[in-house]
């Protein structure tokens, strides 16, 4: 399919062989490491809404800016809705949309199969390393 420069329309198909297809974008996005936890982390608190710095507690070795990055995009991409308490300082929670926890099964497939076969992978690594 090809794509306007705007992207797809709504409900349009996505084609990821279409090198001017949006769809490669979105798989960046969604393919990283903080987002698949990120997705995690809230879909196990859905429907309730987790806070930036519980957020953060709950995924290990993130730092803030990293973390305020994969929400805004998730937020962009329409996965994360975001509710700031007018405060002071403003507290901001978070939690996944529908969109977002229809995500959340892929990316469990995903997980699990990175889990299942690690030690196979970091096998074949090690097989064609340089040795020292």
């Amino acid at each position: 399919m090809t794509s306007s420069p705007a992207g797809t329309a709504k409900g349009a198909r996505g084609d990821l062989f279409d090198p001017a297809c949006p769809t490669r974008r979105l798989l960046d996005r969604i393919g990283t490491k903080w987002t698949s936890m990120a997705v995690k982390v809230l879909a196990e608190a859905a429907p309730g809404e987790l806070r930036f710095a519980e957020l953060r507690r709950r995924m290990p070795g993130v730092s803030q800016k990293m973390l305020s990055a994969t929400l805004q995009s998730l937020a962009r991409d329409g996965l994360v809705a975001r509710r700031v308490e007018p405060t002071v300082p403003p507290r901001v929670h978070y939690r996944l949309t529908e969109l977002g926890l229809s995500l959340e099964g892929a990316l469990a497939v995903v997980r699990a199969w990175a889990e299942e076969h690690m030690a196979e992978v970091d096998q074949a690594n090690a097989a064609h390393s340089p040795a020292p």
